[in-house]
């Protein structure tokens, strides 16, 4: 499945998979956007996001952790 920067649900469960020691709340969006980019079938542009796609992401994965 190819994940694009709209697909936040996707793309916070698989981060969850991946980093499940990361502090979330406290996550700097240099370092989401980064993690995100380089998660497995991420396929869209990097210069495509924004601090509001940055935000729902982190409030997503916040939500999959609970």
């Amino acid at each position: 499945m190819k994940l694009t920067w709209h697909d936040t649900l996707d793309i916070a469960i698989e981060l969850s998979e991946k980093y499940p020691d990361e502090d979330v709340q406290y996550i700097r969006f240099t370092d989401l956007h980064r993690y995100v980019c380089e998660l497995d079938g991420f396929d869209d542009d990097p210069n495509k996001s924004n601090e509001a796609i940055l935000e729902a992401i982190q409030m997503a994965w916040l939500e999959e952790l609970d």
